[in-house]
């Protein structure tokens, strides 16, 4: 793995497995090992930026015969992006991304990538780990996770559909008395209110940074720091949106993602990948891990109209083919998103056909791609090469 900063992201939370690297420290061992000298190789970086179509090689150019050591595929924000790989019009480059990813019209067969990549690659800072275990209180890792973005919001109707998720959850752990709910949100007075409801059949951990004294505390901003993006982001120092992700990420059995508007956020998705990798490799009591998302009855009037973000889970099935005035929902959710529309009730909303419209994708009102199209557009377009050299 390749950072492309002079330091880690975000180092003061998270710590790097020695697998990964700085360009700075790429380009000392290139410099050390004389690789120019030796072998006659710069040390190149080629760029291809997937937010702008014109420019993006990810569907037309076979990547595996790029010469270029280092390719930065910039502005891949999701999972969404480097799943375009599996329309690629190379078929040596859509099988090896079928091996990666799983077949697109297949949701069982997708495996958690980016889970496991996380599992081998990054894990929390020593003063991350010292809230998290400030939480656990020396006892077992929580059982289940449940996140919920509720955007400074307490519906009723979204805590009885989460609490229905939350038993639904249940109904799969071994025999136990009292499991362990971790409960994360974006709203102090969800969780106020939701705690109460779950303490009736769970024990419930919530990280209250106001009560941890520990180092990490110390990052603490000014209330006008934390103005930014509260809405958004609730009123937390950005901090403990770490401690969060970690001590979400090990729920043994399963996270629960649910919100006043959007379910399953790139957020919760992360936490659920980690979680799931995680139990897979704990492999705790033989169960199975479950990713499931909490719809109050309010946000399928119209279907899945709702949850239009590009790297949201449920975005593929917004279109036509989703149901309307459905129940509350407890669905079971794949922990790699899928970035098509190839399966069973998926169909694209019409902002996404105007969206794939610019890489060359002529898109069905199904979701069904025209490949004849997309190789006539990759003929036509000339290759764009943007390259750095670092040494």
């Amino acid at each position: 793995m390749f950072t492309f900063r002079k330091k880690y992201p975000f180092g003061d939370y998270i710590s790097y497995s020695s697998e990964t690297f700085t360009p700075k420290e790429v380009k000392n061992l290139w410099r050390k090992h004389d690789c120019v000298g030796r072998y006659k190789r710069n040390l190149v970086m080629r760029i291809d930026d997937f937010v702008k179509p014109t420019k993006t090689n990810v569907l037309c150019s076979n990547w595996r015969k790029w010469k270029e050591p280092i390719v930065w595929f910039q502005n891949t924000t999701n999972a969404v992006a480097s799943q375009f790989f599996l329309k690629n019009v190379h078929p040596e480059m859509r099988n090896v991304s079928e091996d990666l990813f799983g077949k697109p019209d297949l949701l069982e067969s997708r495996p958690n990538v980016f889970g496991e990549l996380m599992r081998i690659l990054i894990s929390p800072s020593e003063g991350v780990e010292e809230a998290v275990n400030w939480v656990l209180g020396g006892g077992p890792d929580p059982d289940i996770t449940v996140h919920m973005r509720m955007l400074m919001n307490s519906p009723v109707r979204a805590v009885q559909a989460a609490l229905n998720c939350i038993r639904k959850a249940m109904d799969k752990l071994p025999q136990m008395r009292g499991p362990r709910v971790v409960l994360v949100s974006d709203t102090p007075s969800f969780v106020r209110s939701t705690s109460t409801n779950i303490a009736e059949f769970a024990e419930v951990l919530h990280f209250d940074y106001k009560l941890f004294k520990g180092n990490i505390s110390s990052n603490y901003k000014s209330a006008k720091d934390l103005d930014f993006r509260a809405k958004d982001w609730g009123p937390a120092p950005r901090w403990v949106a770490f401690v969060d992700f970690f001590l979400a990420s090990r729920a043994k059995y399963a996270v629960v993602s649910g919100a006043h508007r959007r379910v399953g956020t790139t957020y919760a998705q992360l936490i659920a990948a980690l979680a799931g990798a995680n139990s897979l490799e704990e492999n705790f009591n033989g169960s199975s891990f479950s990713f499931l998302s909490s719809f109050q009855s309010n946000l399928l009037t119209d279907g899945l109209r709702l949850q239009v973000g590009w790297g949201h889970v449920w975005n593929r099935y917004a279109g036509p083919l989703s149901c309307p005035n459905q129940p509350n929902q407890c669905a079971y959710t794949p922990v790699l998103p899928p970035a098509w529309w190839d399966g069973l009730w998926q169909s694209p909303i019409a902002r996404d056909v105007r969206k794939l419209d610019l890489f060359g994708i002529k898109l069905s009102g199904l979701g069904t791609v025209d490949e004849n199209h997309l190789q006539t557009f990759c003929n036509s377009r000339k290759t764009v090469v943007k390259t750095v050299t670092l040494v």
